[in-house]
């Protein structure tokens, strides 16, 4: 049975072992000159064989290192999220909201206004409790960002409250859009101007004739502001 065993690993019989024993003597701990079993010695050299072509491939081919893997996996990852956002709406949030502008979205958004804000800003829109919303003068700010975030976390030390866990994200959306399609329309008794005069950030038109003209400051020119009455007060 020995020699059986041994013919499958080339080691030395039992009975043979004095023979390929060596002078090592670890306190009694003798040391024998045995033949690697084949298994070991095929994956030894196989990993040999293994770490040629990965140093080639990836240092001299022009692998990807994880540095790059990583830069792959993150765009990929960005990709999918942007497609989980796609086709799931109510994550929109204060970072990603756009104004809505489809008849669809603001009938939505009217409705859930009448609702639900009219009795401090009335159906209109012209102001009671709350301010007027059909001027371009805001408290919190006018754009879709600005009045989102006001819808979604409210005014407290206003009485406003936060209507985040009333009211899903698309929800706020189509109101905050059909709130801004009130701008400019003319309520039956409006609530006098409140806030900072809100300008939409636009790129100026440009003078192609006179490039520089857009750039020249009339500094005679006196700068108006309301005053909390409405009134215009030069300054």
């Amino acid at each position: 049975m020995g020699e059986l065993a041994g013919q499958g690993t080339r080691s030395t019989p039992v009975e043979k072992e004095q023979d390929i024993m060596l002078d090592h003597d670890y306190d009694g701990i003798r040391e024998l000159d045995n033949s690697l079993p084949p298994w070991w010695l095929y994956g030894f050299y196989i990993s040999i064989v293994f770490a040629f072509i990965y140093m080639g491939y990836y240092h001299f081919m022009g692998g990807p290192d994880q540095e790059e893997k990583y830069e792959r996996e993150m765009a990929k990852a960005e990709l999918a999220i942007e497609e989980y956002k796609a086709n799931a709406p109510d994550l929109v949030d204060e970072n990603n909201v756009v104004l809505l502008t489809d008849e669809v979205a603001l009938a939505a958004g009217k409705d859930i206004f009448e609702l639900n804000c009219a009795a401090c800003h009335l159906s209109d829109g012209g102001g009671s409790v709350g301010p007027n919303l059909t001027d371009q003068y805001w408290i919190h700010g006018g754009s879709i960002t600005d009045v989102f975030s006001t819808i979604k976390y409210g005014v407290p030390a206003k009485g406003m409250i936060s209507w985040e866990s009333t009211l899903r994200a698309t929800q706020m959306q189509e109101v905050a859009s059909y709130i801004l399609s009130l701008q400019g329309t003319t309520p039956a008794n409006p609530k006098d101007p409140e806030g900072d005069l809100y300008v939409p950030e636009e790129a100026a038109p440009v003078d192609t004739e006179n490039p520089d003209a857009a750039e020249t400051v009339d500094e005679s020119a006196d700068s108006v502001t309301p005053d909390t009455e409405g009134e215009a007060v030069v300054e």
